[in-house]
């Protein structure tokens, strides 16, 4: 089962009932024996990266990129900091989804963010989506979750509001005429 759902986006259905997962599109990053992580990536935040710059100390800052906004990657770790971003051989710790999109949890990304010299298309996100082994199977035996393959072009260029919709699509489904209840037969 190694990784069977990496590279996979989660889209909660509409009778979600974790306020953490409402209407949210999470990338599966890694899923094995041991359990699943994911990065939520429709949940901006507040805070800029500007703000996470100055919090990390960094004077020397590219105006641009401190205008973009940190993500609410999950409720697990919300202290730390996770990069998904086109991928690159120049950060440490980096870990392949697929081969468009990596996930890197090493601060020399923030540095080159902040100095204008990271990646074209990146998300920063506090915190993680994470679930122990056999977790997520039951929840999606559950029909909480339903679940597309990722594409970078949801995950780093559609507006944060459409990416629910926009995933569920994916399947041809108009996710906000489903019920909120499922039926078994």
């Amino acid at each position: 089962m190694e990784n069977a759902l990496a590279n996979h986006l989660l889209i909660a259905m509409p009778g979600m009932a974790d306020p953490n997962f409402s209407s949210t599109v999470t990338l599966i990053c890694e899923h094995n024996d041991d359990g699943a992580l994911g990065i939520v990536i429709n949940r901006p935040l507040t805070l800029k990266l500007g703000g996470l710059f100055e919090q990390l100390e960094l004077t020397e800052v590219d105006s641009d990129a401190a205008e973009n906004p940190v993500l609410m990657g999950g409720p697990v770790g919300p202290e730390r900091g996770f990069v998904l971003h086109q991928p690159s051989d120049e950060f440490e710790n980096s870990l392949a989804v697929s081969s468009e999109i990596h996930l890197t949890l090493s601060r020399d990304i923030i540095d080159a963010m902040a100095a204008g010299a990271g990646p074209d298309k990146s998300l920063v996100a506090l915190g993680y989506a994470g679930w122990q082994a056999g977790q997520l199977e039951e929840e999606m035996l559950a029909n909480s979750w339903l679940t597309v393959p990722a594409t970078p072009n949801i995950v780093f260029d559609l507006p944060f509001a459409e990416r629910w919709s926009a995933a569920a699509r994916t399947l041809g489904i108009d996710i906000s005429q489903m019920a909120p209840d499922a039926g078994h037969a």
